[in-house]
């Protein structure tokens, strides 16, 4: 039976995803059409060799309508005859772009696939693919759910409710994320997997000298008292400073066979072991990292004791702590050059973002087995595990 492995992996630096931000002047196209060029320049493979290039962004409109995917592969320089497509699991996009060219590969659809993901969140806002007074439900999710559904900062709220979970340990988790991300930073870990862009070099929500006593001052980011008057559970500790903030930036890795690896004179960073999506309450939208977790680990006949390194996108500091709670993993394994919260978490391009931080972490450290998982909105969830190849 074929394999699939990553052989390369790159992402462009992260930016604030705001006006003012370091990489609010590129276009998404461009964003991710330099992570594409890079990932060829570094792998040495030649582009029409490619089968096809997935991509995923969350809101596909204005400048990041249109299959974006494949006008960033042709401002790349890739022949015209290399397709492409755009996908959407909202935040899981660009992981979903990993398991669909992954199982393609294996299938033998695919000798050679890129999957990838961006999202500049500076010139296209969250939701302007929603016209103001636009429903995107329908009316049969609102006969199902008669009280409404919710923002995901209202379900990172009701999550920090039901596992009792304090401001106090929620802000020392985004604290040590940004200590590890600085320290990655520091040490040279992220050297091999950013690609420099327009003289941007590094991450910038990165906060070297965050600490608790400064995040204790952040107020509440998402209270509402309509919301607090249907859910008096919530004592409204989810700020801006435990939560990920909004990012422009792009990712990408390179699939192919072990086989196909072999003939080409590539590397693989690790294979491409199981995977699961998941779906789960689309009020508490952001708990299905639990059953996807589960699901994955059963798939690849593994424990959590099995595995050395974990990424789960710290979408909220909520949810990975609620994670860890119901999976009891070692937080020490989690995120280990910091997550979401510090580096930022650009929507379509973060599934491939953790993928490529989490290959490299893995050759560095020698692991074993490793699993990604992210939480998306509606009540979604992918996961897969990885191993790694000696």
């Amino acid at each position: 039976m074929r394999d699939a492995v990553v052989v390369e992996a790159v992402r462009t630096p992260i930016g604030k995803g705001k006006p003012n931000g370091s990489l609010a002047h590129v276009h998404p196209v461009e964003l991710l059409a330099h992570t594409l060029r890079t990932l060829a320049e570094r792998s040495g493979v030649d582009p029409a060799l490619i089968d096809d290039v997935i991509g995923g962004t969350v809101d596909q409109v204005g400048e990041q309508a249109m299959n974006t995917t494949r006008y960033a592969l042709l401002s790349a320089g890739f022949p015209e005859s290399v397709p492409a497509t755009t996908v959407d699991r909202q935040c899981g996009s660009s992981q979903q772009a990993v398991h669909f060219a992954a199982q393609g590969v294996i299938s033998g659809a695919y000798d050679l696939v890129v999957a990838c993901g961006v999202e500049s969140m500076s010139r296209v806002p969250m939701w302007s693919n929603v016209p103001e007074g636009k429903d995107p439900f329908g009316p049969g999710v609102a006969q199902r759910y008669p009280e409404g559904l919710v923002p995901q900062g209202i379900s990172a709220e009701l999550i920090a409710a039901k596992w009792s979970l304090s401001r106090e340990r929620m802000d020392a988790f985004a604290v040590e994320s940004h200590r590890r991300a600085a320290a990655a930073w520091e040490g040279g870990l992220f050297d091999a997997e950013v690609a420099p862009l327009d003289g941007v070099t590094r991450d910038e929500c990165v906060r070297p000298g965050s600490s608790v006593e400064v995040l204790a001052g952040l107020k509440p980011a998402y209270y509402d008292p309509t919301f607090g008057e249907r859910f008096p559970q919530i004592d409204w500790n989810v700020t801006a400073g435990n939560a990920s903030p909004v990012n422009d930036g792009a990712s990408a890795v390179l699939i192919t066979s072990s086989e196909t690896a072999a003939r080409l004179g590539l590397r693989p960073l690790a294979r491409l072991h199981s995977f699961a999506v998941t779906g789960s309450d689309p009020l508490l939208m952001l708990t299905g990292v639990v059953p996807a977790t589960e699901k994955v680990l059963r798939r690849a006949s593994l424990t959590l004791d099995d595995i050395d390194l974990f990424e789960v996108n710290e979408a909220f500091a909520s949810v990975v702590l609620a994670w860890r709670q119901e999976t009891g993993a070692d937080l020490s394994k989690v995120n280990v050059h910091g997550g979401a919260i510090a580096l930022g978490h650009p929507l379509g391009a973060s599934g491939t973002r953790l993928t490529t931080t989490l290959v490299h972490a893995m050759r560095g450290r020698g692991a074993r087995f490793a699993l990604q998982t992210m939480c998306e909105a509606g009540g979604l969830a992918n996961a897969m595990v990885l191993e790694g190849l000696r």
